[in-house]
């Protein structure tokens, strides 16, 4: 891997990291998953495509931020499943991180198309 691919693959990772958390309430909008259905619907989608080992610890800390709930549910002969859902302080989270989230990339979609004729002056700050 070659240096360029390998600062891709960074930021990738980095991109990834700091959009997982809206990424997993926008997935819980306005639905129940349980924990192996929310990993599936997480790793149909390129950009947020994830382990187990990577849900469930975060899964986990969104519980004890009270930003999602979560209730075992026995369907059955079937082992319990553990079904998760946002609540109300996640659903303000969530907006929240929506309305940043598009503000965002507003910015970065002008910064890509307004690229201007010439650097910003340098202000020593």
């Amino acid at each position: 891997m070659n240096s360029t691919e390998a600062l891709m693959e960074k930021w990738e990772v980095q991109l990834r990291k700091g959009t997982l958390e809206l990424a997993i309430l926008a997935a819980l909008q306005q639905r129940t998953l349980y924990g192996l259905e929310l990993l599936k619907l997480l790793q149909s989608l390129p950009s947020t495509t994830i382990t187990e080992g990577t849900l469930y610890p975060l899964l986990d800390r969104l519980k004890r931020d009270e930003l999602v709930d979560a209730q075992w549910v026995q369907e059955g002969e079937t082992r319990p499943r553990k079904y998760y859902q946002l609540t109300p302080l996640g659903n303000k989270k969530l907006t929240d991180l929506t309305r940043l989230w598009r503000q965002s990339v507003t910015d970065i979609e002008w910064l890509l198309a307004n690229p201007g004729p010439q650097p910003l002056p340098n202000t020593g700050v």
